[in-house]
């Protein structure tokens, strides 16, 4: 059974870091793509990230510039580094995974999702 546990999210004043982390167990996203979404209260899903088995990476523009994407394969993991965070950057980040090697920002290509790690933001 695939499963994907996020770590990291918490309380953080504007301007400051989070690392989130997503450990995979159940079978290796080695050569899969794996992204991170997040969700606002009364607002739809969002992509924010994704990464390649390559290591290539794609960011919203929302984010460019201030979070990062890495994967650590050996460990089955892959990381968000979150800098100089807004208030709007505020939700519950899911990771996800394909079983396919292609970056995409589409949710519905993902085939397994977290559970979710809230990001609170204070002004």
């Amino acid at each position: 059974q695939v499963q994907l546990v996020e770590s990291g999210g918490g309380l953080v004043q504007a301007g400051g870091s989070l690392r989130l982390a997503c450990a995979a167990s159940g079978r290796t996203f080695t050569n899969a793509a794996m992204g991170w979404f997040r969700q606002a209260p009364g607002k739809e899903r969002e992509f924010v990230a994704a990464i390649s088995w390559t290591t290539a990476t794609y960011y919203a523009d929302a984010v460019k510039g201030r979070f990062t994407i890495s994967r650590d394969n050996a460990k089955n993991t892959v990381y968000l580094q979150m800098n100089s965070l807004k208030p709007e950057d505020a939700a519950v980040y899911y990771c996800a995974a394909r079983r396919y090697s292609g970056l995409t920002v589409h949710e519905f290509e993902y085939h397994y999702w977290g559970q979710g790690t809230q990001v609170t933001v204070s002004s």
